[in-house]
């Protein structure tokens, strides 16, 4: 473990052809070289990989309820890949290394579990519970005394942006932060599709037409965020789940997709010999076939 007071040095990276030893010390060594000769480990942040984080999670959860030691094996490796690529760039940094980031999480967890290490007894898990919320409002105090003061919304539960933006706008409703009905929330829908569609518009031409190549990707991706908190709102005030709602049309569209290719592979045809059209025509009858099934 390092100390806070010394730089953190990177891992020094793996020389010529590695194997795949099993060996935690080996793994950041490999991790090092990618990011030394593969083109694309070398451009990624912290922040750039935040969305690959979230996805495997997902991808672990898939897994484990497939209950397929290979895929469940793939998927934990894949999350692990997260942590030690992240480690790796705040290393770079001189920030802190994985010997740290276990470390903590040996003292998190000796820290949480008084019942397991000291002469504490818990006679069942409401008790434990119990416990682990007391040490968790100690360790806010602590957060609080490093300059972390704990703000009204930062009780949001961890998950996908809907999830977050569902509970977030949730937690500012109890505090009188919120619309009556579910017309405001469908007027701010409006009101920030609106944005979006002007920050896209070319005012050099008569009619508009959508273009990004001359527009603030920045501006844009915020407008359409906007618009997609706005649409969390309208869900939460029909009682709603975003999430759930998102997903259901996720699961639709692969099962109507799945029909169009069903078909044109019944017709000796792929997806690459067809058009838009045809294409168009299929999924219309996939609409009609979830009717009368």
């Amino acid at each position: 473990m390092s100390n806070q007071d010394d730089k953190v040095a990177a891992p020094a990276p793996v020389q010529g052809t590695p194997t795949a030893s099993g060996e935690l010390d080996d793994l950041l060594a490999l991790m090092a070289r990618l990011r030394v000769d593969c083109p694309w480990d070398k451009k990624q942040t912290n922040h750039s990989l935040i969305p690959y984080a979230i996805e495997e999670a997902y991808e672990l959860g898939e897994a484990v309820q497939s209950n397929d030691d290979e895929d469940i094996k793939g998927e934990l490796g894949d999350v692990l890949l997260q942590v030690v690529f992240h480690c790796q760039m705040y290393a770079e940094q001189g920030r802190f290394d994985m010997s740290d980031v276990i470390a903590t999480l040996q003292e998190k967890l000796i820290r949480r579990h008084p019942h397991v290490f000291e002469a504490e007894t818990l006679e069942d898990d409401a008790a434990v519970k119990a416990r682990w919320d007391e040490i968790k409002v100690e360790e806010q105090q602590a957060r609080e005394a490093r300059g972390k003061p704990k703000r009204r919304l930062d009780n949001t539960k961890a998950g996908s942006a809907l999830m977050q933006a569902q509970d977030v706008q949730k937690q500012a409703s109890k505090l009188g932060f919120d619309w009556e009905g579910v017309g405001g929330a469908f007027d701010k829908l409006d009101e920030e599709i609106a944005e979006l569609k002007a920050e896209l518009i070319d005012k050099s031409k008569d009619v508009a037409e959508y273009n990004t190549s001359k527009a603030n990707i920045s501006d844009i991706e915020k407008e359409l965020g906007d618009c997609m908190f706005a649409l969390v709102n309208v869900a939460r005030k029909l009682n709603l789940d975003a999430e759930a709602a998102t997903l259901t049309c996720v699961h639709k569209f692969k099962s109507r997709f799945g029909y169009i290719e069903a078909q044109l592979a019944a017709a000796d045809k792929c997806l690459e010999d067809s058009d838009i059209n045809e294409m168009d025509a299929l999924w219309e009858a996939a609409k009609q076939h979830e009717r009368s099934s």
